[in-house]
């Protein structure tokens, strides 16, 4: 089953209405979103900033269906995720959603090729076929001379590689991507903004990508910047060059 935007006639990915999410209770606790309005559009790169602690992982959190938020409305491509039971929520993510985490979360025990290959083996993909098209999406982002390495012996670039490879493999409708660059060289994040960029510009699919890197800004088109759980400002076009 694979699911699609099925709002008639959208070309919005994602709409979040008076999104909000606190953790913690009392006097402990901590408001992490405070009524997050936006949208994100069929075919676009959009890119979250803001300082650390802001609610930037939160908010990509709540989207991806990772988190429940407290209150608001939460759409993913034509679904409302808190109106899904877990199975269902685990279906569609596993589907429709591409996650790249900032800490990898890349299995220790399973190789390279063996990582990528989790979405599509979850999704009843034949091992032998999932292990191939996870060759394809490795050397794609130049790992394929270390298909059989594990996590341990890999670079932190390299296997933030191999997480972007596991997030784009089963070619889902949207990926949601916490800091794809911190761990990578200049040119190498170029190369990786480059490859998101070309799978986000298909006119059914978005991409979502929070970063503090500046040089990466261009990639975008537009930019929603965070400040204590807020939205505070969403540029687009040139706009965006200044903003820092």
């Amino acid at each position: 089953m694979e699911y699609a935007i099925d709002a008639a006639g959208s070309d919005i990915a994602v709409r979040c209405r008076g999104l909000t999410k606190t953790y913690g209770a009392g006097d402990a606790s901590v408001m992490a979103l405070r009524g997050i309005d936006l949208d994100v559009r069929c075919g676009e790169l959009l890119m979250v900033v803001g300082p650390s602690g802001c609610g930037k992982t939160t908010l990509i959190s709540v989207i991806a269906g990772i988190l429940n938020q407290d209150s608001g409305q939460c759409e993913v491509l034509g679904r409302d995720l808190k109106h899904m039971d877990q199975r269902e929520r685990t279906r569609f993510r596993g589907l429709s959603i591409g996650f790249v985490f900032q800490l990898f979360n890349l299995l220790p025990a399973l190789n390279a090729v063996e990582n990528v290959s989790v979405p599509l083996l979850i999704n009843g993909i034949a091992r032998k076929n999932a292990e191939a098209r996870a060759e394809e999406v490795l050397a794609a982002v130049n790992l394929g001379s270390r298909l059989d390495a594990l996590p341990g012996k890999l670079s932190g670039g390299q296997q933030q590689r191999v997480a972007i490879a596991r997030a784009l493999v089963h070619e889902p409708k949207l990926i949601v991507c916490d800091e794809p660059t911190s761990n990578l060289d200049h040119l190498t994040g170029r190369n990786m903004m480059e490859l998101l960029r070309d799978i986000a510009q298909s006119p059914d699919r978005a991409l979502i990508v929070v970063t503090h890197d500046p040089r990466i800004f261009e990639f975008a088109d537009r930019i929603a910047r965070m400040d204590d759980g807020r939205i505070v400002e969403v540029v687009g076009g040139n706009d965006k060059e200044g903003l820092q």
